[in-house]
């Protein structure tokens, strides 16, 4: 299929395919004349590249995680290992935001019991 059809499968434009390309997540396509060609393969691999970008890697994260084995090949052990390192991330960052959550509602409290309003100047 051209490159058209690949970004509409996949969900992104041709312009972030060519990027995906240049940078090395994805393999350099087989030619008929000067059209690109692309299989189902290269569709799911652009799809799991933009799905992994929305969960919040960076394009530097999946090219470091393709250097080794060359473009277009994400071995599953590394991707894996990366999201375990996200969920354990999230979990950190929950766990931050939920203290904080709580600690406002502890000022909230001690704010409505003193009825202490630093916002009211005397007249």
């Amino acid at each position: 299929m051209y490159i058209g059809k690949a970004a509409q499968l996949s969900g992104v434009t041709i312009k972030c395919i060519r990027h995906y390309e240049k940078i090395g997540l994805l393999p350099e396509p087989r030619r008929l004349g000067s059209y690109r060609i692309y299989d189902e393969q290269s569709v799911a691999l652009v799809s799991l590249i933009k799905c992994a970008q929305k969960l919040g890697f960076s394009l530097k994260q999946m090219q470091a995680m393709v250097s080794e084995n060359g473009p277009g090949n994400l071995p599953l052990s590394r991707i894996l290992q990366a999201v375990a390192s996200r969920k354990a991330q999230l979990l950190a960052q929950m766990a931050d935001l939920q203290q904080q959550h709580q600690n406002l509602l502890a000022f909230e409290a001690s704010l409505e019991q003193t009825r202490y309003d630093c916002f009211t100047y005397p007249t």
